[in-house]
C-alpha cells in the first residue's frame, strides 16, 4: 500500500490547522474567511495540486465566462462576437467581466466564479501567475487564454495569431513600395504579441539590408492616444519616416490624426499600416492598409476548446496560432521623390 495520502479537503484542513468547512469555503469562493487563513489554505491547495471534484457526469452547465484585462477598444467587440457565436452554437450563455488591469484575474473574480458553476473561462490578453493558475486548477475550472500577454506555461491552452508574420508582411509591403525610413509603434514591450510584431518588422528590414534605426521604434498601449503621441514624435524627427507601421489599428488612427495636424497627406506624404483589421479600418479616410488578425475566429476557437474540455472531449493543452493576412487599402503608396 502506498504511503502517499490522497489529496482531500480534510488533508488540507489538517495541514492548515483549520476546519474542513473553512477549506470548503475557500475552494468554493465563499467570502467569510480571514485573509491570512485564505492565503494559507490557497498555498497548500497549490502545493498539493488539489483539484475539486466536478460534476462533469451531468454534462456542461451552459455558461462560459469571458474575462478581459481591459475593454477600451473596439478590438474587444470582435472578441465578444466570437465567444458569443460559439457559445450560441452550444446553447450556452456568456458572462463578461473586465478587470481593468493587465496583471491577470484577481482573487475576488476567482471567488465569484468559484461560487457558481461554469463550463470554463476564456481569458483575454491576461498574464496568469502560477498562483492564479493553481487557483483555477484547484477549483477544476477549465480555461484558455486568447492573445496571452506573456509566454503561457506548457500546460496552459492558448489561442493567438501569427504576429511575427504579420509584422513581417506589413513591413515588406512598405519596403516593396520603396520606403526605407519606416517607423514602428508597438504595444507594451512586455506583451508577447507586441514583441513578435516588432521582431517581424526588424526581420523584414534586416532581410532587405535596411539598417534598423532605434529612434524609429516606439512603444504605446495599442490605443489611439498613444498612436497620436508616438506618431507625432516620429514626425518631429529631423529625418522623419516616410511610412509608419502601427502595432494596432487604434494606434494607426492616432497616427492618421498626428499626420493631419502636421499638415501631411496620407498616403502622399506618409504611408500608414495598422494591425487587426477592425471594421473601422475600412471606413477610415483613407481606408487603412492593415494586417488582419482573425479576432472573432480566435475567440470562437477558444470558446469551443473550453466547451470540449467541459464535455470531457479534450485533455491535452493546445497552443494554436491562426494566420494573419495583409489587407492593402488606400493608406499606403510609394514615397514621393525627395
Amino acid at each position: 500500500m502506498s504511503g502517499k495520502r490522497r489529496v482531500t479537503i480534510a488533508l488540507i484542513a489538517e495541514q492548515a490547522g483549520v476546519s474542513v468547512p473553512t477549506v470548503s469555503k475557500v475552494v468554493n469562493g465563499r467570502p467569510e474567511v480571514a485573509p491570512e487563513t485564505r492565503r494559507r489554505v490557497e498555498r497548500l491547495l497549490h502545493e498539493h495540486g488539489y483539484r475539486r471534484r466536478t460534476g462533469h457526469g451531468d454534462g456542461p452547465v451552459g455558461l462560459v465566462d469571458l474575462v478581459f484585462a481591459e475593454i477600451e477598444s473596439p478590438w474587444a467587440i470582435e472578441i465578444i462576437r466570437g465567444v458569443e457565436t460559439a457559445a450560441r452554437e452550444a446553447e450556452a450563455g456568456v458572462v463578461v467581466s473586465v478587470l481593468h488591469t493587465h496583471s491577470g484575474p484577481g482573487r475576488d473574480w476567482l471567488d465569484r466564479i468559484a461560487a457558481r458553476r461554469t463550463d470554463g473561462v476564456v481569458l483575454v490578453a491576461s498574464k496568469l501567475t502560477r498562483r492564479q493558475h493553481g487557483q483555477l486548477v484547484a477549483r477544476s475550472i477549465p480555461f484558455v487564454i486568447v492573445d496571452p500577454e506573456g509566454e503561457p506555461a506548457p500546460e496552459v491552452s492558448s489561442v493567438g495569431a501569427t504576429n511575427w508574420h504579420g509584422g513581417l508582411a506589413a513591413t515588406r509591403h512598405l519596403l516593396e513600395l520603396g520606403h526605407h525610413r519606416i517607423g514602428m509603434i508597438g504595444g507594451p514591450p512586455e506583451m508577447l504579441c507586441s514583441r513578435a510584431r516588432i521582431d517581424g518588422y526588424r526581420a523584414a528590414l534586416e532581410t532587405a539590408g535596411v539598417p534598423v534605426d532605434p529612434s524609429y521604434i516606439r512603444y504605446g498601449d495599442f490605443l489611439v492616444d498613444s498612436g497620436h503621441r508616438q506618431g507625432a514624435a516620429l514626425l518631429e524627427l529631423a529625418d522623419r519616416p516616410t511610412a509608419i507601421f502601427a502595432g494596432s489599428d487604434m494606434q494607426a488612427f492616432g497616427v492618421l490624426e498626428a499626420a493631419r495636424r502636421a499638415g501631411l497627406r496620407v498616403p502622399e506624404d506618409l504611408s500608414i499600416v495598422g494591425f487587426d483589421d477592425l471594421p473601422l479600418a475600412r471606413s477610415a479616410w483613407p481606408p487603412l492598409t492593415t494586417v488582419r488578425q482573425p479576432l472573432e475566429e480566435m475567440a470562437a476557437l477558444a470558446t469551443r476548446m473550453i466547451l470540449d474540455i467541459s464535455r470531457g472531449d479534450a485533455s491535452e493543452p493546445r497552443r494554436v496560432e491562426l494566420a494573419t493576412e495583409l489587407r492593402v487599402r488606400d493608406s499606403t503608396a510609394a514615397p514621393r521623390p525627395r
